[in-house]
């Protein structure tokens, strides 16, 4: 066996200096003699979680992961659990019974634990993709304390840049779905940013400010409506977890007629264009391609027996493989990590750049 390290691209270079609510130092695991037996080439099993909480999954991860694993010798079986935890479970079987020489899971509401313990009960090799999961062999996605700790940044940054004191502001919080173990870390990274900065963040103080957290975009927007009513109408910035939750809470601001600061993330058609339109203080991009050439390389080198060493691991010692996510702002210093995001999610300038963002794609020189 030889020694396989992951460090891809420059995106990761600083997610080996970068531990928070991990671990620290490189684990080094050796293939088992199951799975060193097992040949490079066969059929790899990826079960993405839905297609509403963000279209990255079947827009951006879906292509990219088939791609990087034929490439890499596999037949790719590539099925979505829409949001369902029982289709999930059956996706999951129907798989194993297919004969997976691999399994790549992004979880949905805790499923994705069962499936795994089925899967490691036959001998087939786990991979946690972009969301972690109990019982897995490894986890590969981004630094997900990181993303949450440049939201949380941006959001002071850009009430700072609007004059206002990010600790009398009035904040609405709209997290991910607690069931997301992504979620936690998001507003872990979020929560330690604010709190260093004066905000209170405790939910429990918070109350109808800081709704039960949600992926789905039109839970969110009534969940920030029933918030800004609860509150008299009073908001300074919105914490919001993702571009999809962002939207639905600037529909509500627009149609009360209010411009304030909103973060967001997974650097979407939508968020990217209310990044640029003054509607959206940020949004945080996360080079799919990386987390999934990482993911596919990996199952290659555990089904090859090689010795894989990730640059992290998890507080329960899980391996895990992290790559450096990306703010982005309205600003020439995000040119080139926009035009990155475009040119991943197959998109142009011209799909961005329409109405009111379409002035701030011509001053940074997006086109």
């Amino acid at each position: 066996m030889f020694k396989r390290s992951f460090r891809v691209a420059a995106v990761t270079a600083a997610a080996a200096l970068v531990l928070t609510a991990c671990s620290s130092g490189e684990t080094e695991t050796a293939a088992s003699e199951d799975t060193a037996a097992a040949a490079a080439s066969g059929l790899a099993c990826v079960i993405l979680p839905d297609s509403a909480s963000s279209p990255r999954w079947e827009n951006g991860d879906r292509p990219a992961l088939q791609a990087a694993l034929e490439a890499g010798g596999f037949t790719a079986d590539i099925q979505n659990a829409e949001g369902d935890t029982a289709k999930m479970l059956t996706i999951g079987d129907q798989m194993l019974a297919s004969g997976c020489n691999v399994m790549i899971i992004t979880d949905y509401q805790g499923a994705g634990v069962q499936v795994a313990a089925k899967a490691k009960a036959q001998g087939v090799p786990t991979i946690a993709y972009d969301r972690p999961i109990a019982g897995v062999d490894y986890y590969v996605s981004f630094d997900n304390v990181t993303v949450g700790t440049l939201q949380g940044e941006g959001i002071i940054k850009c009430l700072t840049d609007a004059g206002k004191d990010p600790k009398t502001a009035e904040m609405i919080f709209l997290d991910g779905d607690p069931t997301d173990g992504n979620a936690a870390m998001f507003a872990e990274g979020y929560d330690t940013a604010l709190k260093a900065a004066g905000v209170e963040v405790d939910k429990a103080a918070l109350g109808a400010k800081r709704p039960d957290g949600t992926w789905d975009g039109a839970k969110a927007g009534t969940n920030f409506e029933q918030a800004l009513t609860a509150n008299s109408g009073k908001v300074d910035a919105v914490v919001s977890a993702n571009d999809t939750n962002a939207a639905s809470a600037i529909a509500i601001l627009d149609k009360n007629k209010l411009t304030v600061p909103v973060s967001g993330q997974d650097a979407s058609k939508e968020g990217m264009s209310n990044v640029l339109a003054g509607k959206q203080c940020m949004t945080v991009f996360k080079d799919y391609l990386v987390v999934a050439d990482t993911a596919a390389n990996l199952a290659i080198a555990i089904l090859s027996g090689e010795t894989v060493t990730t640059n992290k691991q998890l507080a329960d010692g899980t391996p895990f493989q992290a790559a450096d996510p990306q703010a982005l702002y309205a600003d020439a210093a995000s040119l080139d990590g926009f035009e990155a995001a475009l040119d991943r999610s197959g998109l142009t300038a011209a799909d961005v750049c329409t109405g009111d963002a379409a002035a701030k794609c011509t001053e940074i020189g997006l086109s």
